[in-house]
């Protein structure tokens, strides 16, 4: 989710890195920041507060499936020590807690930082400084296509646009004369998605009848979603946050439209639809469609699954009281289990550049949350290391799969 304001964002990044005067490579490993005999020191930042809060459970997964770690013996002699802060979904706040983690906390590499805006932020002045930041969660697709000017940033679920053209591949089989209607936040969080959606498109593209766009500060998105229901769509793309993805469904569903519905992966947890059909009515979510790469808690064919298993206990004892059918409390423990994994391959001393060359070199068959057939990979020239989805249709209470494994980027594994 990016922000349109890049020439602030980089003269913030670019005034700390010459503030700090520090060059682009890691330093000795004696040295490294944020490693002792007994510690390894990671920083990220969550939106606890502000319109994205609903994707403060990542966070507390990602903690769950650390204590759960170091309650292990940690990661080669090491407990992980991870200080998430709230930065309220804000790229300047984002800018100056990094700031704070950086040079005061001397992590040795943020992790999972949230947004594509907070990440846009903090990117250049992370790379200038040779701190790793890694598998940000968010699926713009700069974090894998431009690793040859930021090679210390990368990122780790399917990108947003290979998730677009999964959805617009199976909306010309079923639908090749459907009206779309879209949804985006009005930032490049939104604009990935609609490149992507044009793309699986092609010489359809021209179906999209409407494009209502909407403000991370606005109060409600339900004159967009009139707006779209006036321009004749029969068929709607949701690409939003939690917040105004629930917001877009309930009021479809009170201005009597019931299109075909499509719902980006970002905001289709189980709890968001529930709080969704709650609002709205069984006719705000039936039928919505979305993809899938990792276990979905909410669904019963997994309640016997090992993994799911593993994950709900590693919840109940360190996480009291999460909601475990909660999606992006599953995503963060299954990010969790790469960076632990990462770390591992890194040795007895791990430097930040280690750290970002197995991060270019992912082969990870064994991760307990995603799906299986879907290998978490990346090579130097390949840095999307989540490609393949599938996807799923809400029948009112979970989400059933359906269809083959797509590799949105036409990775053929």
């Amino acid at each position: 989710m990016h922000v349109r304001n890049r020439p602030l964002a980089a003269t913030l990044a670019a005034c700390f890195a010459l503030s700090l005067g520090v060059g682009a490579f890691a330093p000795a490993a004696a040295d490294e920041p944020g490693i002792t005999p007994t510690e390894i020191l990671l920083g990220g930042l969550h939106p606890y507060s502000g319109p994205a809060s609903a994707y403060g459970a990542i966070g507390k997964g990602i903690l769950a499936y650390f204590a759960y770690v170091n309650d292990k013996g940690g990661v080669n002699g090491r407990k992980i020590t991870y200080k998430d802060l709230d930065d309220a979904y804000s790229p300047p706040q984002a800018v100056q807690l990094t700031k704070q983690l950086v040079e005061q906390d001397k992590v040795f590499a943020m992790f999972d930082t949230l947004g594509t805006p907070s990440n846009l932020a903090i990117r250049q002045y992370l790379n200038d400084n040779g701190v790793p930041q890694l598998y940000v969660a968010t699926g713009a697709s700069t974090w894998g296509s431009d690793g040859a000017k930021y090679p210390w940033t990368i990122g780790w679920q399917p990108d947003y646009q290979s998730e677009a053209i999964v959805y617009a591949r199976y909306l010309l089989k079923e639908a090749p004369n459907a009206k779309i209607g879209v949804l985006m936040q009005n930032d490049d969080y939104g604009e990935d998605y609609l490149t992507g959606l044009k793309t699986g498109l092609g010489s359809k593209s021209g179906n999209i009848v409407k494009v209502a766009t909407y403000e991370v500060t606005d109060a409600s998105v339900a004159s967009q979603v009139a707006s779209l229901k006036a321009a004749g769509a029969d068929t709607f793309f949701v690409f939003a946050t939690p917040k105004f993805s629930i917001q877009a469904l309930v009021a479809a569903a009170q201005q009597s439209w019931h299109p075909r519905t499509f719902f980006n992966s970002v905001s289709a947890s189980a709890t968001i639809l529930g709080a969704a059909t709650k609002a709205g009515g069984e006719d705000a979510t039936k039928g919505l469609i979305t993809t899938q790469y990792l276990k979905d808690p909410s669904e019963p064919s997994w309640a016997d699954d090992a993994g799911m298993k593993q994950y709900r206990e590693i919840l109940a004892k360190y996480a009291p009281g999460a909601d475990p059918n909660n999606g992006f409390f599953a995503y963060g423990v299954s990010i969790a289990f790469t960076m632990v994994d990462t770390l591992k391959r890194a040795g007895k001393n791990p430097t930040r550049k280690a750290v970002m060359d197995i991060a270019n070199h992912l082969h990870e068959t064994d991760n307990f949350l995603v799906l299986p057939g879907i290998v978490v990979e990346t090579t130097p020239k390949d840095r999307f290391p989540i490609d393949q989805q599938r996807l799923a249709r809400y029948d009112g209470t979970h989400f059933v799969p359906f269809g083959e494994i797509y590799a949105g980027r036409g990775r053929g594994r």
